[in-house]
């Protein structure tokens, strides 16, 4: 997201949060911005970089060289490739790299010490797997997009600034190009998706993402259990359309959101 972009998505996050009255600045998504905080590390965790080899091909299950040691986790997504013929600078002579051919994706389902076993889903009309193939999770940041909040509870609270404070915090940790908010909430304003397609249907996911150009969608969700209200993320493959893991936590309560803030802010209830 270049500069101008961001800039103006901050803008209109601050002249919505300026126009709405008190309680509706507060509360809810003040406690959901908290508890992402503390579970953005995850989160990165899982998207750091990763090289591994294929070991063994077992139909549409892959075993890679990399587990617990390397940073393997369950739900990453690695992108299987062959490595080609190399090429080289046309003065020098020197090689420069090779050509690759995608052949998939690894979905990680199970990782030990020294290896993990992962889920292998082929990419169109391209050659099966085999011994010695690469995967990897890119070195480079992962473009993503962050949907509006799905809220199952009965509260209904104003939520409309949490894809900024998410995207905030993502950027922050310079492993994510996070798309801008803005241009999010017109995909799913324009009634062409809606989140619950993007966590149900693979095909919808996929194909709107192709529209904002992204690898990955993060999904929060409110879910309301027994009194208590949690926040749920999903992180789904905007290339496969599965969803690959996803994390929940209790939302803070009020109290401690408030530790956080000034004196001068205005008090978090909705």
């Amino acid at each position: 997201m270049t500069a101008r972009p961001r800039r103006a998505a901050l803008l209109l996050a601050l002249a919505l949060t300026l126009t709405l009255p008190v309680a509706a600045r507060a509360g809810v998504a003040d406690r959901i911005g908290a508890t992402f905080s503390l579970m953005a590390a995850g989160f990165v965790k899982a998207a750091q970089p990763l090289e591994a080899l294929v070991i063994a091909v077992d139909g549409d299950t892959l075993y890679l060289d990399a587990g617990e040691k390397a940073g393997a986790q369950v739900g990453q997504e690695l992108t299987v490739y062959r490595k080609g013929d190399a090429f080289y600078h046309p003065i020098t002579g020197k090689v420069l790299g090779h050509y690759e051919t995608v052949l998939g994706y690894a979905q990680i389902r199970q990782v030990q010490p020294q290896f993990s076993r992962a889920h292998f889903i082929p990419a169109p009309d391209a050659p099966s797997p085999r011994v010695e193939d690469g995967a990897r999770i890119t070195r480079g940041r992962i473009r993503l997009a962050v949907t509006p909040v799905l809220d199952l509870t009965t509260e209904k609270s104003d939520t409309r600034r949490v894809p900024y404070m998410l995207a905030s915090l993502l950027e922050r940790s310079k492993r994510f190009q996070v798309v801008d908010p803005l241009t999010v909430g017109d995909v799913f304003a324009n009634g062409t998706v809606k989140v619950e397609e993007v966590l149900a249907q693979p095909d919808r996911a996929v194909s709107a993402a192709k529209t904002l150009d992204v690898s990955g969608w993060l999904v929060p969700t409110l879910i309301e259990r027994n009194a208590v209200i949690y926040l749920d993320l999903t992180w789904i493959s905007a290339v496969t359309g599965t969803p690959l893991f996803s994390r929940r936590h209790e939302l803070l309560p009020a109290g401690a959101v408030e530790e956080q803030r000034f004196p001068w802010e205005p008090r978090p209830e909705d």
